[in-house]
C-alpha cells in the first residue's frame, strides 16, 4: 500500500523572478486585514481571539473579544455572523464556525465567573444612556470603560430590549442574556428601570450629565388598513413576542396565521407552535426575496410551520383570510387577480417596526425622517450638540450586533466631544482575499456541526435549540483559521530560505530578514500560506 500525499507538488513555473546576479526585489514582513475582522458589525478582532483560542489561551481569547463586545455568549446565538460569510475558509472547505467558538467562549467565561479587566482612570464625566437594549449597554459598557460615569434610563421593566422582548428564549435563554448584562453592570453602570423620558433638556440637567446617547430601539409595530380586520383576532408580533416574555401569552385559538416575511415573522410563527397553535405565514414575496435569514425560515419549515409564498391579504371576514395570488415580473410584484381563501383563529401582524421618537422633536436641530429614524453624522451626533443616537433607531440594518457596533462608535466619539478632541478610526490594512494567500497544503478539516434539537423536541418547549461546542470541539475549529493576512509564526520562511536569511526572534516576536544575505528568491513569500510576505521592488 502506498500512502496518499495531500500536499501539491511544487510549481516551479509560477516561481516569481528575482534570482540572479542583482537582487532586484527583496520580501518584507506585512500585516494585512483578514476578511473576518473586516465583516463584523461589532469590529472584533476575530482572528487575534481565535488565534488565542488555538492555542488553549480561553482567558485571554475571552478577554480580547470583548475589549469590543461585552456580549459574547449572546453573539454567539443571535449574530446572523457576517464574519462567516467572507471567511477565506470557504474557498477551501467550509468557513469557521466563529460564532459557535465565540458561544463557547461566552459561556465559559460565565460557567468560570471571569470578569472584565477595568483599569480605566475617572474623567468625572456624566453620560445618560437611554434605553436599555443592546446599542445602550454596549455604549454604557465602553464609555464605563473610558473613564466616564454612566447611568441608563430604561422604561421597560428589564433590560436587553429587543434581546429581550423580541427574541425568544429558544435562541437565546434568559439566564445567559441575564448574565451577561449582570456583568456589565457590576463595572459600575447605574440603571433607572420604568423611567420614560420624555424631556432629554430637563433630565440632563437634573442629572448633571454632560452627554446623552439615544438607543430606544424599534418597539412599535407598523400597521397595514386591511378591509374587515376588525372582525378578526388582531395582534402584531412584537406585542405578541413581549406578553410571551412576560407571561401573559393570549389565547390564540387552533390555528394562527403571521403575515410578513421577516425574522420576527419567523419568532412569531415559531413561538406561536410552542404554544400549541398551528401556525402558517403569509409574505406576498418568494423565498429568494425574504428579509428573514435563511437559516431561521428553514428552522420554521422543519418545525413545521408552512409558508403561503406570494400572497397577499386582501380582506378578513371572521376566520377567513381572502388573499390575492401574487407574481414577480421584471423584479416588480403584481397581482394576479386569483384569489384564494386560508382559516385561521388569529392573525398576527409582522410587517416590521417603528420608533418612538417623537420626543425628541422637542431638541433643536433634530431631523427624524418620515420612518421614525434620527439623522445623525459620521460621529452619530444629532443635530443638537451632545445628544447622540444609535441602535434601530438610525438608519441602517437592524441586528444586535449592527446595534452594539453602533454604541462601541458612539461612546469612543462621546468620550473625544467630553475631552474636546477628535476620534479618528485607525486605518485600515489592505484585505487580503482568497487569491492571495498559498495554500499549497491541503488540511482535510470540515467544520464542527453543533448538536441541535429534532423537531419534535423543539416544538414542545422553549427549550434552546442549538447546543455548544464542547472545549475540544471549540478548540479543533480555532485551529481550522487560516490566519489570513497575519504572521502565525508556522517557521515555513525560516525553514524554506536557502539563504539562512530570516532571523527568529522568539515566540510572539516573530522574523526579521537579513538583507545582506537575501538574493531577493522570493522562495518564503511563494510558501507563506497566510500571504504575511510582500515582495517589493529593489529602490537605488
Amino acid at each position: 500500500m502506498f500512502s496518499v500525499d495531500m500536499t501539491k507538488p511544487a510549481d516551479l513555473h509560477s516561481h516569481a523572478k528575482g534570482t540572479g546576479a542583482l537582487r532586484s526585489q527583496h520580501p518584507v514582513y506585512k500585516d494585512f486585514l483578514p476578511p473576518c475582522n473586516n465583516a463584523c458589525p461589532a469590529g472584533e478582532n476575530i482572528q487575534a481571539w481565535l488565534s488565542l483560542a488555538q492555542e488553549g489561551q480561553l482567558y485571554e481569547a475571552w478577554q480580547k473579544l470583548v475589549e469590543e463586545n461585552p456580549m459574547p455568549a449572546v453573539h454567539g446565538r443571535v449574530c446572523y455572523h457576517p464574519c462567516e460569510s467572507a471567511c477565506n475558509r470557504a474557498s477551501v472547505d467550509a468557513p469557521v464556525s466563529i460564532h459557535a467558538v465565540e458561544r463557547f467562549l461566552g459561556d465559559k467565561a460565565l460557567e468560570e465567573g471571569w470578569a472584565i479587566r477595568n483599569t480605566a482612570v475617572k474623567t468625572g464625566k456624566r453620560v445618560l444612556v437611554i434605553g436599555g437594549g443592546p446599542s445602550g449597554l454596549s455604549a454604557a459598557y465602553h464609555l464605563t470603560r473610558l473613564g466616564h460615569e454612566v447611568e441608563i434610563y430604561e422604561a421597560g421593566p428589564m433590560l436587553g430590549g429587543m434581546m429581550r422582548f423580541g427574541i425568544p428564549a429558544y435562541r437565546l435563554p434568559r439566564n445567559i442574556l441575564d448574565a451577561e448584562i449582570k456583568r456589565i453592570l457590576d463595572l459600575g453602570i447605574k440603571v433607572k428601570l420604568g423611567c420614560k423620558v420624555d424631556d432629554i433638556e430637563k433630565e440632563k440637567a437634573s442629572g448633571n450629565f454632560d452627554a446623552v446617547f439615544v438607543a430606544i430601539g424599534a418597539g412599535l409595530a407598523k400597521k397595514i388598513d386591511i378591509p374587515g380586520q376588525a372582525a378578526a383576532k388582531m395582534l402584531d408580533a412584537v406585542s405578541f413576542l413581549r406578553d410571551v416574555e412576560m407571561g401573559t401569552a393570549p389565547k390564540l385559538g387552533r390555528k394562527v396565521a403571521v403575515y410578513g416575511g421577516g425574522n420576527t415573522a419567523i419568532d412569531a410563527a415559531r413561538t406561536a407552535k410552542r404554544l400549541g397553535a398551528d401556525a402558517f405565514i403569509i409574505y406576498r414575496r418568494d423565498r429568494e426575496h425574504m428579509p428573514a435569514h435563511d437559516a431561521e425560515a428553514d428552522d420554521a419549515l422543519t418545525e413545521g410551520v408552512k409558508i403561503n409564498w406570494l400572497r397577499s391579504i386582501k380582506n378578513v371576514d371572521d376566520n377567513d383570510f381572502v388573499v390575492e395570488v401574487m407574481e414577480i415580473q421584471d423584479g416588480k410584484l403584481t397581482g394576479t387577480g386569483k384569489f384564494e381563501t386560508l382559516e385561521a383563529d388569529a392573525l398576527i401582524m409582522a410587517l416590521g417596526q417603528d420608533t418612538d421618537a417623537g420626543f425628541l422633536s422637542k431638541l433643536s436641530g433634530i431631523a427624524l425622517s418620515k420612518d421614525g429614524t434620527l439623522q445623525v453624522d459620521d460621529t452619530m451626533m444629532t443635530g443638537h450638540k451632545g445628544v447622540f443616537a444609535g441602535g434601530d433607531m438610525v438608519p441602517s440594518q437592524r441586528t444586535v450586533t449592527i446595534a452594539v457596533g453602533h454604541g462601541k462608535k458612539a461612546a469612543r466619539h462621546i468620550d473625544a466631544h467630553l475631552k474636546s478632541s477628535k476620534w479618528e478610526k485607525a486605518l485600515k490594512n489592505e484585505l487580503v482575499g482568497f487569491e492571495k494567500l498559498h495554500v499549497w497544503y491541503k488540511t482535510l478539516a470540515p467544520q464542527q456541526e453543533q448538536a441541535i434539537l429534532d423537531a419534535a423536541e423543539r416544538t414542545a418547549s422553549f427549550q434552546e435549540v442549538l447546543g455548544s461546542y464542547t472545549q475540544a470541539e471549540a478548540l479543533y475549529e480555532a485551529q481550522r483559521c487560516l490566519s489570513c493576512g497575519n504572521c502565525f509564526e508556522c517557521d515555513g520562511c525560516y525553514g524554506s530560505c536557502p539563504e539562512d536569511a530570516i532571523l527568529k526572534l522568539g515566540k510572539g516576536n516573530r522574523y526579521e530578514y537579513d538583507y545582506n544575505k537575501c538574493t531577493g528568491c522570493a522562495v518564503c513569500y511563494e510558501q507563506c500560506p497566510c500571504h504575511a510576505i510582500e515582495m517589493v521592488p529593489e529602490t537605488l
